[in-house]
């Protein structure tokens, strides 16, 4: 009998969060068409997203099945492994792979990798040649680096960024480098930029570690612009984020290959749910689920997605309505939500999402 492998039909799922923002969901696609260049020419690939946008991934699973699929290799399109790789997409995949006794594999997130690396020094690099062109050279240790990250209740997500940002200092010898974050955790952004105006530094170079635009690349290069005008002084450059870079790519297609080797590289090592993390103990060993469901396909509708509606913030989302939204839901909704996370240990931190209340300068 032939090889097993030859009669499998290979389908690729590539799973994206979803934004509230179209730009971010186009973006997205244009990754997911970009992919196939780097993959065998026989298999078939699609894309969906978790929330707020179409298609949803069971949408794309379905499309695969129909083109015959029998094995299905899914990798989800996130930088980090937080709670929507660890839990959200995985619930997913296996609830299809159940309903429709279909094969489907999981792979790692892009995470802390060469290649990413390599296409943040890109980013950084060329922002650090456009100022020297517009403005004149200024020396890498006369320089301070502010990498941004998404921001997560997991530290492990949160610790990656800080891996990343320090391996870019290292490797680039900036004078000075510090970590922040968009949301959820601490410091935010905001906090971050204050904190760096004080060291001194002739130049900040501002570099969100994101793959696409939406709402909180909008956030961090408003703060940029806000903390500037406080601090003309300084020179404040907005590097670009990660996009479709060809070391992006690569890492994807790798993340998918990987998955038919003879050792498949584990998921999350230093993850809350498998090993004790300092800090966060208890959630060793606690049910991971999704509670996404409630916000699949909901697009440009959904709240928060327009700053025009909004009587918090003047001219782009700080987060503030997250707080007030938070604020409501720990009160009164307790006991009758589908299921309840653990409190994050430093939600009330005051560089962390409290900092917003005070932002509006």
């Amino acid at each position: 009998m032939t090889d097993a492998r030859q009669q499998e039909k290979i389908g690729v799922m590539i799973c994206g969060h979803g934004s509230r923002s179209e730009a971010a969901v186009d973006e997205f696609a244009v990754l997911a068409e970009k992919l196939p260049a780097l993959l065998p020419d026989e298999w078939e690939i699609e894309y969906g997203y978790l929330e707020f946008a179409n298609p949803v991934i069971r949408d794309g699973l379905d499309r695969l099945r129909e083109k015959g699929c029998t094995r299905i290799l899914a990798v989800p399109g996130m930088l980090f492994a937080a709670m929507h790789t660890k839990n959200d997409i995985p619930t997913v995949l296996n609830t299809y792979a159940a309903k429709h006794g279909i094969e489907v594999s999981y792979g790692r997130e892009l995470g802390v990798d060469p290649k990413m690396l390599a296409a943040a020094g890109d980013r950084v690099r060329e922002a650090v040649e456009r100022a020297n062109a517009e403005h004149g050279e200024v020396a890498l240790e006369e320089t301070c680096l502010v990498v941004i990250g998404r921001g997560a209740s997991d530290p492990d997500a949160n610790g990656n960024v800080a891996k990343i940002a320090r391996m870019l200092w290292e490797g680039m010898g900036f004078g000075w480098c510090e970590v922040g974050y968009s949301g959820v955790t601490f410091p935010l952004v905001e906090p971050t930029l204050a904190h760096v105006a004080k060291l001194g530094y002739r130049r900040v170079i501002v570099f969100p570690y994101f793959l696409f635009t939406g709402i909180l690349i909008d956030r961090i290069y408003g703060f940029t612009d806000q903390v500037a005008a406080a601090h003309p002084e300084i020179e404040w450059v907005k590097a670009g984020y990660l996009k479709d870079h060809p070391k992006v790519l690569e890492t994807f297609a790798e993340r998918v290959t990987e998955q038919l080797g003879e050792i498949v590289p584990p998921t999350c090592g230093t993850c809350k749910y498998r090993t004790q993390v300092l800090g966060f103990e208890a959630e060793v060993g606690a049910v991971q689920e999704s509670h996404h469901h409630h916000v699949e396909g909901q697009g440009a509708s959904a709240p928060g997605s327009n700053v025009a509606d909004c009587d918090l913030c003047d001219d782009f989302c700080t987060g503030e309505c997250r707080l007030e939204m938070e604020h409501h839901h720990h009160h009164h909704h307790h006991g009758d939500h589908e299921h309840h996370h653990p409190e994050y240990p430093h939600a009330k931190h005051p560089l962390g999402p409290e900092s917003v209340r005070k932002a509006k300068a």
